[in-house]
């Protein structure tokens, strides 16, 4: 007795649909990916990142300078307020402005230095061109560029940031 076969046209049967899911899936995540690509272009964090590469040991020696000194650095912010007390262990003059620069991590365009004018005794004041929140990358150092602090600051945090020289 001869076999019958019963036949479906293609797009009736399973398999080519099943087989068809991974490439057209696929496609959407590339369109989603370049998508993304064009419409989200964060720019270089450091566009002179040459330079910096080759200033490593001239930061290094700033911040063997300010653990010499004994430097310690406490920051509040009250709004766009910035307060900040500088101690040292040894004798110093405490310089007349300090660079306070906060940095963001993944976006150059929101950077701020903030210059920070002695009020006495080690307090300086200043204040931030725009309001910041979130995590931040700090780097205080003063006008003559001989030494620097640097640090993390979570600014949603009530706490302030205490800056000691990096070993």
């Amino acid at each position: 007795m001869p076999v019958k076969t019963l036949s479906q046209p293609w797009y009736k049967e399973p398999w080519p649909w099943i087989l068809m899911a991974g490439p057209s899936a696929v496609i959407v995540a590339g369109a989603i990916t370049l998508w993304l690509a064009l419409t989200s272009f964060d720019g270089m964090v450091e566009d002179d990142y040459y330079k910096q590469g080759l200033a490593v040991n001239q930061r290094i020696h700033r911040d063997r300078m300010a653990e010499e000194l004994g430097l310690r650095a406490e920051v509040m912010q009250s709004g766009p307020q910035l307060r900040l007390i500088l101690t040292a262990q040894k004798e110093m003059n405490f310089p007349a402005q300090l660079n306070f620069r906060i940095i963001h991590p993944t976006r150059g365009g929101m950077d701020q230095t903030v210059v920070l004018t002695h009020e006495g005794q080690g307090f300086y004041r200043g204040a931030l061109g725009t309001e910041v929140d979130g995590r931040w990358h700090v780097l205080l150092e003063d006008q003559d560029l001989t030494w620097r602090l640097q640090g993390d600051w979570q600014l949603d945090a009530d706490a302030s940031l205490q800056l000691r020289p990096l070993h």
